[in-house]
């Protein structure tokens, strides 16, 4: 079974290593090697957003996925793992476009058991192709929740400061229609 304080342990170790975003794969891929057992641990029930453990230097979270949930392009300013334990999680990469708006290049869709580093400059979209929730652990260089960054919608193709809310919000939605939530 998965522990929490020995996985955050892990990562905070990871951190101090001369790569921590490849330390940090390391150490995902070690905790995947049983993806049952850590969505056992984890057990998500709706798509959302869990902090699982915050410092300014070091986030990670537990993103579940509802099905068919798609979040709107956006980047972090920092490095990042993904780490998917059950269902699947597509993500689509973007650059921004000589002018306005963002040119798509192409997506990577992680099954169960994968992980992924991506780097500070990344602009993504992250989505749930399955009728399954999906669920992944998400691990940040920084500090995820105050970090200012950028989004590209959710709707039109104009870059404006992200929004946590409005994120939470579509969070929301997807559980509603999936009939994971009630309205």
């Amino acid at each position: 079974m998965l522990d929490l304080d020995t996985l955050v342990a892990d990562l905070e170790a990871a951190v101090g290593e001369t790569t921590p975003p490849l330390a940090v794969k390391e150490v995902l891929t070690r905790a995947l090697a049983r993806p049952d057992e850590v969505a056992a641990a984890l057990a998500p029930t709706a798509g959302g957003i869990r902090m699982l453990h915050q410092r300014p230097y070091l986030t990670a979270i537990d993103a579940a996925w509802a099905p068919g949930m798609r979040l709107m392009p956006h980047n972090h300013e920092m490095w990042a793992v993904i780490a998917v334990y059950q269902g699947a999680e597509d993500n689509e990469f973007f650059v921004r476009g000589e002018r306005e708006g963002l040119v798509e290049r192409t997506g990577r869709r992680l099954a169960t058991g994968d992980v992924m580093v991506l780097g500070e400059a990344t602009i993504h979209a992250v989505a749930n192709p399955g009728g399954v929730l999906t669920g992944a652990i998400h691990v940040y260089g920084g500090d995820f929740v105050n970090q200012p960054r950028r989004q590209w919608g959710p709707g039109d193709d104009v870059e404006r400061p992200f929004d946590l809310d409005g994120a939470l919000a579509q969070f929301h939605a997807a559980n509603v229609a999936a009939g994971l939530t009630a309205g």
